[in-house]
């Protein structure tokens, strides 16, 4: 059966599916009843929203990408912590060997080709580490800082649209890497970091804060680069949202984090959580590799 589901993707037009669904999440006509169905199948907790009334939002992408109440997601306050970006499991996690990162048991994917081609910042983020998160259906679906950093660069790949669930990262080869995804580079306080996000299957689109009016979602320039113009987003603010389901992939230079031991993959997790903590800054040896861009 999943074997079928995994050879359905291929077969389906999946950018046709994710255009229609998009329409629909976005259109003005009553969706009530369907987010009232939504909620009950995928049990979504809507004490949480700033807005926990079904019958008020315009759409369903705007119940979808609903706002929390103020103090839903308490942020970890150590100043070393890396907080986790959005809700959801883990997937996989860990160090980045020979520019290779793991996607499920016993399958392997490129972090060159995850970058859209970028071999100097997979140079750069070779021997540093990685987590991946898949967000449910059910899930809070705003992505926010793990720690400030001000924006340097963005790229946009378009690709595939397969689904990113367990039985799809298990069966398909390299499918981080085809997927469509946006790629975030950022200058922190310890270094540059990584945070991808990656589209699926009727995702409608991946939206950022800094997107200009008619240049968000898939039509985005390819590639911006900020320079010294690009804003600073401070821990724990707002950087992104999906419109519908999908993964974030954080990376980081190598001597610059430990990743929380106590994860593995599966584990749930909340945006605000501590998934790691940056080393001292006289371990930060790999730091003089990250790119000046």
């Amino acid at each position: 059966m999943q074997r079928l589901f995994v050879l359905l993707q291929y077969l389906l037009p999946q950018r046709l599916l994710t255009s229609v669904a998009g329409a629909l999440a976005r259109g003005e006509a009553p969706a009530g009843l369907l987010i009232r169905l939504f909620i009950r199948r995928y049990r979504v907790d809507m004490s949480e929203a700033l807005d926990p009334d079904p019958s008020s939002y315009r759409n369903f992408n705007e119940f979808f990408t609903r706002e929390l109440k103020p103090g839903a997601r308490p942020l970890a306050n150590e100043a070393d912590a890396i907080l986790c970006p959005a809700d959801g499991a883990v997937s996989q996690l860990g160090p980045i060997h020979g520019e290779r990162l793991l996607q499920a048991k016993g399958r392997h994917f490129e972090l060159q080709d995850l970058l859209g081609g970028d071999a100097e910042l997979a140079r750069t983020l070779d021997g540093g580490h990685f987590i991946t998160i898949y967000l449910s259906p059910r899930d809070y679906h705003r992505v926010h800082m793990p720690t400030q950093g001000r924006l340097l660069q963005t790229r946009h790949i378009p690709g595939k649209l397969f689904s990113v669930n367990e039985t799809s990262t298990a069966l398909i080869p390299n499918l981080f890497s085809r997927n469509e995804r946006l790629i975030s580079i950022f200058k922190g306080d310890r270094g540059h970091f990584a945070v991808v996000m990656v589209g699926a299957m009727i995702v409608a689109g991946i939206r950022t804060v800094w997107d200009e009016p008619g240049r968000e979602g898939r039509s985005r320039a390819p590639e911006q680069n900020f320079a010294d113009h690009g804003p600073t987003l401070a821990v724990g603010a707002e950087m992104g949202r999906f419109e519908l389901g999908s993964t974030v992939i954080l990376l980081f230079p190598p001597d610059t984090i430990k990743l929380n031991p106590d994860l593995t993959p599966e584990d749930s997790v909340r945006m605000g959580h501590k998934i790691g903590q940056f080393l001292p800054k006289n371990s930060f040896s790999g730091i003089n590799r990250a790119r000046t861009m």
